[in-house]
């Protein structure tokens, strides 16, 4: 059987991303007061979510109701390239995300691996987890250029430090087809009061030799109740 690795390991950070980025929310070690402007960016995610019942981690790269940015690089940072606006064979809309994993070892770690945070490169070091309890699973999709590129985690949540998310709940041992396939991340248990890690994946060299690409699309918090049975799940809940 293929082993997944046990457990992310932040060993180095890369690519800093411009733009202003929202930072709110409430942490478990640390407390302070929220600014005037900090309320209105929390109510507008709340007007965000009851339009629709979602929260947008990716629909289109110019959407404006995306959140989270993929900057945290993992592992093998140096084999790892994002296009987070191609525009070949998308889910849907004009654009979804192409990752390329090469197989280098440009780090010497034999993984790689990207979070989505907030606000960009946010390893806990300061506040950006959204509130996000309700919210009833994280769906997204995805797709391997050839088939049989084998993920070893898809996660929500996880990120520590000094302001920690409140939880992580992650599915392993994912094997990816040609075709898009929608995958779920259950998270009716899960305690999704600060979220700065909104997203995240992480695959290994043993279970990948040539190295792989990859497309995501369409990577969404859903409120709303469904009967579908979702895929199995690994929670692991943040000391």
């Amino acid at each position: 059987m293929k082993k997944i690795i046990c457990g992310l390991m932040v060993s180095t950070l890369l690519i800093s991303i411009a733009g202003e980025t929202v930072v709110f929310g409430k942490t478990r070690r640390k407390r302070s007061s929220v600014s005037r402007r900090e309320e209105r960016i929390m109510e507008k995610v709340k007007e965000d979510i009851k339009e629709d019942g979602k929260f947008d981690v990716y629909t289109d790269k110019m959407s404006r109701k995306n959140h989270y940015i993929p900057s945290g690089y993992m592992g093998d940072y140096g084999d790892i390239k994002v296009n987070d606006r191609h525009q070949e064979q998308p889910r849907s809309g004009k654009t979804c995300i192409r990752i390329e994993y090469k197989t280098d070892m440009s780090q010497g770690a034999g993984w790689a691996g990207i979070y989505w945070q907030n606000p960009a490169n946010n390893w806990g070091n300061r506040k950006g987890g959204f509130n996000l309890n309700g919210a009833q699973r994280l769906t997204f999709w995805a797709r391997g250029e050839t088939g049989g590129e084998f993920i070893s985690e898809f996660k929500v949540g996880g990120i520590t430090g000094e302001y920690p998310d409140s939880d992580a709940v992650a599915i392993n041992d994912i094997e990816l087809t040609r075709n898009w396939k929608k995958y779920e991340i259950d998270l009716t248990d899960a305690d999704l009061t600060y979220i700065s890690g909104g997203f995240c994946w992480a695959a290994s060299l043993a279970n990948n030799p040539d190295g792989f690409v990859i497309y995501l699309d369409d990577i969404v918090y859903d409120f709303t109740d469904s009967k579908r049975k979702p895929q199995r799940r690994t929670k692991t809940k943040q000391e």
